[in-house]
């Protein structure tokens, strides 16, 4: 990964936290890593129970796609798989989770763009 490509997406992880933390939630863990896997934000909803597992995708082009395109069916069993290593390793049991994908598409000259997709795959 190059150091443009972490910085864009340190700094989209970022504007998500501000993103999450401006709607109530509240962050209890960002990039929990697991192996070769990372889940970037662990997160609660203040008007749900349980854990959000949260995505974060950022873009400064267009030229690759949007940035939720990124998100292929490997890469969402790599989240599960990781989320279920989440809960055993701090021995959470019969908890409810969810988990959302917050997209930024950060085009220069421009306010970054900011969607936050709730329950964006089972």
């Amino acid at each position: 990964m190059s150091f443009a490509t972490k910085q864009t997406g340190n700094r989209g992880e970022n504007l998500a936290v501000e993103h999450l933390k401006s709607k109530g939630y509240t962050i209890i863990k960002q990039n929990y890593r697991f192996g070769k896997g990372e889940i970037d934000i662990i997160a609660k909803d203040p008007n749900e129970e349980g854990l959000v597992f949260v995505e974060v995708k950022s873009r400064n082009s267009l030229e690759f796609g949007h940035p939720i395109d990124s998100i292929t069916p490997n890469k969402i069993k790599q989240i599960k798989r990781i989320a279920e290593l989440y809960l055993y390793d701090n021995d959470i049991k019969e908890t409810l989770c969810r988990f959302d994908v917050i997209s930024i598409l950060n085009l220069p000259g421009q306010q970054p763009k900011i969607e936050h997709l709730v329950n964006a795959f089972m």
